[in-house]
């Protein structure tokens, strides 16, 4: 399907790795130019070459912190006409209450949440200004399972939901769509690194890490292509009526209600 995205101009947070790249890729191989950002200049660099190989695209990348407003003015200047803003950065660390300090927790909202809702206040003006634009969140079907070890991110992914669906509730005047992807497990580096603890903690051998996925829906976690996919299709005029949405892609985990 042509999703009629060439010649478009997408910025994409935390597009070095995982879910961000995959994104990127896709949007690059839709003949849409991408600016990816991320913290680590080496694997952007490693992004921007692997994209530039397959497509004939700009790509440009910017390594910032975002959970710094400054980053995120910067970008809004140097990047005012984009067309699409996807909203990415951010790992959210596991544990109950009485495990995750203060210090922790701001710090991990300060770049997904604040994060988030700073790129959508800066981007969103310049769209607002253009009446055209669309931004999609990549927030996490934590804010559907309420996992109590996993508590941070199932308050901050509730709180990016909430906030989407309002914004979203209401753009459609300013000529601009906001829409929510939240996924499941996605078997990224940050999943598999995890899972091969898990695995050699339980077993003592790391290489047995995919039997804890076993139990997932499909036996699998998603892959970031997958996500991205949507992402790309949730951008395009293909999905021109989709905003104040969210999207779940997590293999029916959340629409679960059997205590068994």
């Amino acid at each position: 399907m042509d999703l009629k995205l060439a010649g478009k101009t997408a910025l994409i947070t935390g597009g070095s790795k995982g879910i961000g790249r995959a994104t990127a890729e896709i949007f690059a191989a839709e003949g849409c130019n991408v600016i990816i950002v991320s913290r680590n200049a080496e694997t952007l660099a490693a992004a921007k070459s692997a994209i530039a190989q397959k497509s004939n695209v700009r790509v440009d990348t910017v390594a910032a912190d975002l959970s710094d407003s400054a980053n995120v003015d910067m970008l809004a200047k140097n990047y005012p006409d984009i067309d699409i803003l996807v909203n990415n950065a951010g790992a959210i660390p596991g544990g109950t209450l009485l495990d995750v300090s203060e210090a922790t927790w701001r710090k991990a909202w300060d770049l997904k949440v604040f994060g988030y809702v700073n790129m959508c206040r800066a981007f969103y003006a310049l769209m607002k200004a253009r009446q055209a634009g669309v931004i999609i969140n990549v927030v996490g079907n934590a804010a559907d399972t309420h996992d109590p070890e996993y508590i941070c991110g199932v308050a901050g992914n509730a709180s990016l939901t909430a906030f989407t669906q309002s914004l979203g509730s209401v753009s459609a005047r300013d000529g601009i769509r906001v829409v929510a992807l939240s996924p499941g497990p996605v078997e990224t580096d940050r999943l598999v690194t995890l899972m091969k603890k898990k695995a050699k903690d339980r077993t003592g051998n790391e290489d047995n890490w995919k039997d804890l996925l076993k139990p997932l829906p499909f036996g699998r976690g998603a892959t970031s292509e997958e996500i991205g996919a949507a992402i790309a299709f949730l951008a395009s005029g293909r999905s021109g009526y989709t905003s104040g949405s969210v999207v779940t892609i997590d293999g029916g985990l959340s629409a679960r209600t059997s205590a068994f």
